[in-house]
Parts: structure tokens; C-alpha cells; sequence
């Protein structure tokens, strides 16, 4: 795997790389393509969907602790200014819970964004591992189909040449018996032929084959009226 792991990091470089597991077509080189997955695969794939799941929750959960700082700090500049009229312990508890509130939000929304300035890159990193195994998994199929199609074809032609071997061996021995029969006829005449049986005539033979070949085209022609008449 070394050797292509190099060129496809060469061929790689530069380019973005989709998010290969929310890629439906990365998921059909498994199924529809029937490539066999591998184990490192596997475990980048599940590894992967975690770290893009945790992305979005981080994301999630920091929109709703934004959105609730907001409403703690409206709420605390209410409270000040209905206690610059109005000074009451209930409300000063009130605001110093909320700023205690406020405080955690800062300390939670800090810690996620340490976490969310970190993932892109680690999820990038597994994306790419799994971009290399499964271009690697890819390329082994490919060329043991290769190879495969190439045995195929040399066998192809292997039939094809004995093909046509058969083929004037057969055309020599029915010359031969044509010859053969012809040379008879002229010999002993008709009589004696005749008691021979009629299959080894070779007229005869070619007769009787484009009889029944007759036969055929006309039982396919019928076929089809009927067909057309329906």
C-alpha cells in the first residue's frame, strides 16, 4: 500500500475532500459497486461520523447558551436599573445568580470552542485517512478486475482461433465427402449408390438443412403476426 498511498497523496494535494461518510456515492463503492470494506475503514468511517456528530452538537449547544447569556444579560440590565429606583435584596440575589450564570455560559462557551478550533482539523485528518483506504481498496479491485478482463479476452481469442480451425476442418471434410460421393456416382453409377444410406449424400444434407432452416424462419415469421395481431 505504500507505493499508492504516495500517488494518491500526490494526486490529492490541493484538492478539498468531501466529507466521504454524508457522501452517498462513497457509500455505493460498498453496495452497488460490491467492493468488500475493510476493518481500517470501518473504524475510520465510525470514528468519523463521531467526530461530525460531536461538531454538531458542539455548534447546537453553543447557539442555545448564546441565546440564553443573551436573555441573563437583558434580564440583569432590568434588574440594575429597577434597583437604582427600587433597591431590594430579592432582586440583588437575582442578579448576582444570573451573572454567576452568566460566568458558567462564558466558561462553557470557551471550553466548546477550544473543542470546535480542534475538531476541523482532526476531522479532516480521519477523512483523509479514510479517502486514502478506500482509494487504495478501490484500486486493488480495479486492477484484479483488470486482470481478470485480460485473462477473458485471451481466452476469447484462444476459442476464436480454434473457432476457425473447427470451422475449415469442417469445410475440408465436407469437401472431402462431396468429392468422395461425386467420385462414386461417376464410378458405379446411381444404383449402387442408392444403397447407400441418404445421409451420406451431400446434397442430400445440404438440402434437408436448408429445409428445416425454412421451416424455422416461417414458424418465427408466424410467431411474430400473431403477436402483431394481438
Amino acid at each position: 500500500m505504500a507505493r499508492s498511498v504516495e500517488v494518491f497523496k500526490a494526486a490529492l494535494a490541493g484538492k478539498t475532500i468531501p466529507l466521504l461518510t454524508l457522501d452517498n456515492k462513497w457509500h455505493q463503492l460498498f453496495t452497488q459497486a460490491q467492493t468488500e470494506i475493510s476493518g481500517e475503514i470501518k473504524r475510520n468511517e465510525e470514528k468519523l461520523n463521531e467526530l461530525i456528530k460531536l461538531q454538531g452538537k458542539l455548534n447546537t449547544e453553543s447557539k442555545d447558551i448564546r441565546r440564553l447569556k443573551k436573555k441573563l444579560m437583558s434580564e440583569i440590565m432590568d434588574m440594575a436599573e429597577s434597583l437604582r429606583d427600587n433597591p431590594d435584596v430579592k432582586t440583588e440575589r437575582k442578579l448576582d445568580e444570573n451573572r454567576r450564570l452568566i460566568n458558567e455560559c462564558n466558561e462553557k462557551l470557551e471550553e466548546y470552542q477550544d473543542q470546535l478550533r480542534l475538531l476541523p482539523e482532526e476531522i479532516n485528518s480521519v477523512n483523509y485517512k479514510l479517502m486514502l483506504d478506500t482509494m487504495d481498496i478501490c484500486y486493488k479491485r480495479i486492477a484484479e478486475n483488470t486482470r481478470e478482463i485480460e485473462a477473458i479476452n485471451e481466452w476469447i481469442k484462444e476459442i476464436r482461433v480454434e473457432i476457425k480451425k473447427n470451422m475449415i476442418h469442417k469445410e475440408e471434410s465436407e469437401k472431402a465427402n462431396f468429392d468422395l460421393y461425386s467420385y462414386m456416382h461417376d464410378i458405379f453409377g446411381a444404383e449402387v449408390i442408392e444403397i447407400f444410406d441418404m445421409k451420406y449424400n451431400p446434397e442430400e444434407r445440404r438440402k434437408a438443412h436448408a429445409e428445416r432452416a425454412a421451416k424455422k424462419g416461417a414458424a418465427l415469421t408466424k410467431t411474430i403476426i400473431v403477436d402483431k395481431g394481438e
